[in-house]
C-alpha cells in the first residue's frame, strides 16, 4: 500500500484487467540422433543448410552403420517444419579433437574422429593493427580423411574466415568471444596471454603441441543415447532435449541403432517413458527399417496416456551421392508434417491425410485390408493413392485407452494444459480468495473460448464446449490454508472423421398420382 506524506492529488495504478493467456509452440521438434559432427549440446537449427553447417550431411559411422538424422532433419523442413532442437548422440569415451599453440588452444566444436578432418591457418590480421594483438585465423573442413590429408582449400566443403580478431579480452573484437559464439567447426580459448604467431602454412587438429586426436570412441550405448546430465552447462543426449521447454515433439531417427533379439527398441522406450514424465511433448516412433510383413508390425512401445504415435513403413529416397533409391525412416518427415498441419490448420486438427513432400516412394504398398489389421493395434500407416501422391493416413496414438485413441486430442491437451501452466504463473503467491479465483477463471475462459472460436472445440455453445469453476466448490478450507488453489477445467475436444460413412439407396421419386 503507498504512503501518502503530502496534501495532494496521487495517481495510482490498479491492475483490474483480465490476464491474457497466450498459446504456446506445438511443432518445434527435439532431434536425437547419431551425425557427422558438431557439438554434442543441444543446438538450434532452423533450416536444413543450418543443419549442414553445424552437423554436418549424410553420413556412416565408423562401422558402416547409416545413421540417418540428416535425412530425418531435411524431411522436416521439407515437410514445413520451422525450427528444431538437435542433439547429436556421441560415445561417452569420445575424444575431442584439438591442437594447443601458443597463446591459443583450437578444439573441434563436437567429439569424434571427424574433427581431425578440420584445418586451421593463422595470418596476420588484414587491416594493419597498431599493435601485435590482432591476428586472422581460417577454418577448413573435408567430409574425408583422405581429403583433409591433402590440405587443399579448394576441396573443403565448409570454410569459415575470422579476420582482425584481437588477443585482448577488453576489445570487442575479442577472439574467444567471437569464434565461440559464431563458429559451427571450433571452439577457442586462451591459455595465456600474448600475441598469436602465424602459420607456415594449413595444418589439422591432430592433437599436437598438447593437445588432442579426435576419435569416436566406443560404441554407442542406451546411456549415451539418454545423455549426460552430470554438467548442468554442457547436458548431452536426451537429457539436453528434456531441459528445452519449448520443445514440443520428440523423434529418434536412428531409433533401431541399438535395437537386439532380446531388448528390441530401448530408444524408443526412453522416448515413450520421458514423454510420459515431462506431460508437455508427444514421441513419434517408427517401425523397424526391415519391417516388410504387415504381420510382424507392432507399436515398439504403447503410452497409457497417448504421449506417442507409431509410423509404417519406410521412406525411399534418392542418394544424392549415388543416386540410388535409399530407405529412410519416417520420424522426421512426419514431425515436418505435424508442424504443416499446425500451421494451417491448428493443434486440434489430426495431422493425417497430409501429403508427404520430399521421398520418391514407400517402402511397400498398403491397401485397405492390411490396414484394416494394423489400425485398430494403433499402427499409422503411410500409403500411396492414385492421383493423390503419398499421404499420412493413420491419425492415433499407441494408448490403448479409447479416451486418448487420436494424436489431435493429446496434443490439443498437451497445448492447453502448457499454455494454462505459462499464463498463469502470475497467480503464484497471490492472495488464495475470491478476486483472484474470478481473475483466474476469467483469463482460462477467455482462453477457451478464443479455441472454440477457432472450432478447436465442439459444441454449438461456449457452455458446450467447456467449463472453468475455481470456488469454494473445487477447494477445500484446508486446501485454501495449505496454499491450495484448485480449478477445475473441462473442454470438449473435436474427435477425427475416421471412418466417413455415406448410406445410399434407392428412392422412387417425389410425385404420386390419386383417382377421383
Amino acid at each position: 500500500m503507498p504512503t501518502y506524506t503530502y496534501p495532494g492529488v496521487y495517481i495510482e495504478e490498479v491492475d483490474t484487467g483480465n490476464k491474457p493467456i497466450e498459446g504456446v509452440s506445438t511443432s518445434i521438434t527435439g532431434f536425437l540422433g547419431i551425425a557427422e559432427r558438431g557439438p554434442a549440446i543441444a543446438t538450434s537449427v532452423t533450416s536444413y543448410a543450418d543443419f549442414q553447417r553445424s552437423f554436418g550431411s549424410y553420413y556412416k559411422d565408423s562401422n558402416g552403420n547409416q545413421a540417418y538424422l540428416a535425412y530425418a532433419v531435411e524431411g522436416f523442413f521439407l515437410n514445413g517444419g520451422q525450427q528444431c532442437w538437435v542433439a547429436r548422440v556421441t560415445s561417452s569415451t569420445a575424444a575431442t579433437a584439438s591442437v594447443k599453440l601458443a597463446n591459443l588452444m583450437l578444439s573441434a566444436a563436437g567429439p569424434g574422429a571427424t574433427g581431425g578432418q578440420i584445418g586451421y591457418q593463422i595470418q596476420p590480421a588484414s587491416i594493419a593493427p597498431l599493435d601485435n594483438t590482432q591476428f586472422k585465423l581460417l577454418l577448413y573442413y573435408w567430409p574425408t580423411a583422405a581429403l583433409a590429408a591433402t590440405k587443399d582449400p579448394t576441396t573443403a566443403t565448409q570454410t569459415e574466415v575470422w579476420d582482425n580478431i584481437s588477443t585482448s579480452p577488453t576489445s570487442s573484437s575479442y577472439f574467444v568471444g567471437a569464434i565461440n559464439s559464431g563458429s559451427n567447426l571450433v571452439t577457442v580459448s586462451q591459455p595465456a596471454a600474448g600475441p598469436v604467431a602465424a602459420t607456415a602454412g594449413i595444418a589439422l587438429l591432430d592433437g599436437s603441441g598438447g593437445g588432442t586426436a579426435g576419435s569416436d570412441g566406443g560404441a554407442l550405448v542406451e546411456n549415451d543415447f539418454n545423455g549426460s546430465s552430470i554438467d548442468p552447462a554442457n547436458l548431452t543426449g536426451l537429457a539436453a532435449l528434456n531441459v528445452k521447454d519449448d520443445i514440443s515433439i520428440y523423434c529418434c531417427p536412428d531409433e533401431h541403432y541399438l535395437d537386439t533379439a532380446a531388448a528390441p527398441s530401448p530408444i524408443a522406450n526412453l522416448l515413450q517413458t520421458q514423454c510420459d514424465l515431462q506431460k508437455d511433448r508427444f514421441a513419434i516412433l517408427q517401425c523397424k527399417p526391415n519391417e516388410v510383413k504387415p504381420s510382424n508390425v507392432t507399436p515398439t512401445t504403447n503410452s497409457a496416456r497417448g504421449y506417442s504415435a507409431f509410423y509404417y513403413p519406410w521412406l525411399k529416397v534418392v542418394d544424392p551421392k549415388t543416386g540410388v533409391l535409399t530407405k529412410i525412416p519416417p520420424g522426421g518427415h512426419i514431425a515436418g508434417i505435424y508442424a504443416r498441419s499446425d500451421s494451417n490448420e491448428n493443434v486440434a486438427k489430426d495431422p493425417a491425410n497430409e501429403p508427404i513432400n520430399g521421398i520418391d516412394s514407400l517402402q511397400l504398398p498398403i491397401d485397405d485390408g492390411t490396414q484394416g489389421i494394423l489400425n485398430p493395434i494403433g499402427v499409422n500407416c503411410l500409403r500411396y493413392f492414385k492421383g493423390q501422391g503419398n499421404l499420412v493416413w493413420g491419425g492415433r496414438t499407441t494408448s490403448p485407452d479409447p479416451d486418448w485413441k487420436y494424436i489431435n486430442v493429446r496434443r490439443l491437451f498437451i497445448y492447453v494444459e502448457k499454455s494454462i501452466q505459462r499464463g498463469t504463473q502470475w497467480v503464484v503467491f497471490e492472495p488464495n480468495d475470491t478476486p483472484t479465483w474470478t481473475r483466474v477463471v476469467r483469463s482460462i475462459s477467455d482462453f477457451l473460448a478464443g479455441l472454440w472460436m477457432q472450432d478447436m472445440l465442439q459444441g454449438a455453445t461456449k457452455e458446450q464446449a467447456f467449463f472453468v469453476r475455481c470456488d469454494r466448490t473445487t477447494m477445500t478450507e484446508a486446501d485454501i490454508e495449505n496454499g491450495r488453489l484448485i480449478a477445475m477445467i473441462g473442454i470438449a475436444p473435436v474427435y477425427p472423421a475416421e471412418f466417413v460413412i455415406f448410406r445410399i439407396g434407392q428412392w422412387t421419386g417425389g410425385s404420386s398420382v390419386t383417382e377421383s
